[in-house]
């Protein structure tokens, strides 16, 4: 019954003219790959930090290089632009083992979505510690599927595709954010929904927002960052 039903169905395709299925337009706008997206916004392209913003002024990380490292005891920084829907690239290094350190204390920093939703960097590089914790991790939400993590001192990457969660005017919940993450190209968090605002403490909650800036977290340690840029989708 299946052959007969699929030889019917290949007897039937010639019937159609081909071009009754071709479509011309809208014809998609011609995008430029390299060394970026031509249509990206480039909010770290290795030459300063005027793209960002310190919690109550200019952000005063050190640039060197190419490179932005965190100055322990600056503050975060976060983007200008803000954004919903969006495609993000970002390269980001950590410091060399520290004996004394471990866990979470070992090259320790974050990329918070929206300045809320953290995707967690930390050296994840043959150093325990909790998975919903360990680089590429939604952080205390979602394990990553894997540990694509590198030894430190070697760039890594994360390519992200982000879709905001969508509110009622009345600020009811309708959508949750959803999150797909590719570390150093491979798929760590695949289509997952984000459970709602990071918590150090606590479950994770929603509450109404509009578009926001990208917020890269500060915890005292020297993490480095190099060719950040995101496009809105």
């Amino acid at each position: 019954m299946v052959v007969t039903s699929t030889l019917s169905a290949a007897f039937a395709v010639d019937e159609y003219n081909p071009k009754d299925t071709e479509v011309w337009t809208p014809t998609p706008k011609e995008v430029k790959p390299y060394p970026f997206p031509s249509d990206a916004i480039v909010l770290f392209d290795g030459n300063n930090l005027d793209q960002w913003h310190g919690h109550k002024g200019p952000a005063d990380w050190d640039v060197h290089n190419g490179i932005t490292t965190i100055k322990p005891g600056a503050t975060g920084i976060a983007t200008k632009e803000k954004f919903c829907d969006m495609q993000l690239h970002i390269e980001w290094r950590t410091p060399e083992k520290d004996p004394e350190r471990s866990g979470q204390r070992q090259g320790n920093s974050g990329i918070y979505i929206q300045g809320k939703y953290e995707l967690q960097v930390l050296d994840s590089y043959q150093n325990p510690t909790y998975v919903n914790g360990q680089a590429g991790s939604i952080y205390k939400q979602s394990i990553p599927l894997v540990n694509a993590s590198l030894p430190p001192m070697q760039w890594q990457t994360y390519d992200v595709i982000y879709k905001a969660p969508r509110f009622s005017d009345s600020g009811e919940l309708l959508e949750k954010a959803n999150i797909t993450v590719l570390h150093n190209g491979i798929v760590v968090q695949n289509n997952v929904e984000i459970q709602g605002r990071t918590q150090h403490k606590g479950p994770p909650y929603y509450e109404a927002h509009g578009c926001e800036s990208i917020y890269i977290q500060n915890k005292n340690i020297k993490v480095s960052y190099r060719n950040i840029w995101a496009r809105h989708l």
